[in-house]
């Protein structure tokens, strides 16, 4: 009998725009990471297209052909690595899911969590001192995001507290603000605030705790 003739196997088809799709990717995340170097090493009056453009090593027209504008680019930059933007937004989508469930220890986990992330990025400071120093739409937009991110989470609380005299928002607030300033005081001069070093490991323990006491009293005080 004579032997059936193999069959070739038939050619894969070349996805002709796969390679460049993800070298366009490839650029623009690098234009992206260039913001966060420039803002870390010249601080944010250096976000210029010309600074970003050299710290990447791509042409400066990228700029407008990828993201319309510089402003575009850093507002890409900063809601990658926003605290609240980023990790937060997840757990709070998740904990979303049995808002029924929401309670003090997602309150910690929250606050802490912003705590972690601020004393260990030099460039969310650096941000955060942006913020406080100039109108900016760009950030306007950023401190709108968070807002909205965490509106969901407060109105799901302020159910616990609906019938006492407990202003949830109004201490949630001076935590959140707390953090940030004893965060940025710490990073900015390395000075103690009321004696106490949060650059140290004691230090930062000791407002950790702290920030869970408070929420632990208010509960109690609901209770």
């Amino acid at each position: 009998m004579p032997n059936p003739k193999k069959q070739t196997p038939a050619k894969k088809e070349r996805k002709v725009n796969s390679g460049p799709i993800r070298e366009k990717a490839r650029t623009m995340q690098k234009m992206v990471d260039a913001v966060g170097t420039v803002l870390q090493t010249q601080g944010y009056p250096g976000l210029t297209i010309a600074n970003v453009t050299a710290q990447a090593g791509v042409d400066r027209r990228l700029v407008s052909t990828y993201f319309g504008n510089i402003d575009s680019l850093v507002a890409t930059y900063l809601k990658q690595n926003d605290y609240w933007e980023t990790t937060a937004k997840q757990n709070i989508d998740l904990m979303l899911q049995h808002p029924d469930r929401l309670g003090k220890a997602e309150i910690i986990g929250l606050l802490q969590g912003q705590f972690d992330a601020v004393m260990s990025n030099e460039v969310m400071q650096k941000t955060i001192h942006w913020e406080l120093g100039e109108q900016n739409k760009t950030l306007r937009e950023l401190a709108d995001r968070r807002e909205d991110t965490g509106e969901p989470v407060l109105r799901a609380l302020e159910k616990n507290f609906a019938n006492t005299n407990i202003d949830l928002r109004a201490i949630i607030a001076l935590q959140i603000s707390g953090l940030y300033y004893l965060s940025l005081h710490a990073k900015a001069n390395g000075s103690t605030f009321c004696g106490i070093d949060i650059n140290e490991a004691d230090g930062k323990e000791r407002i950790s705790k702290a920030v869970e006491m408070v929420v632990e009293m208010v509960y109690e005080k609901e209770g």
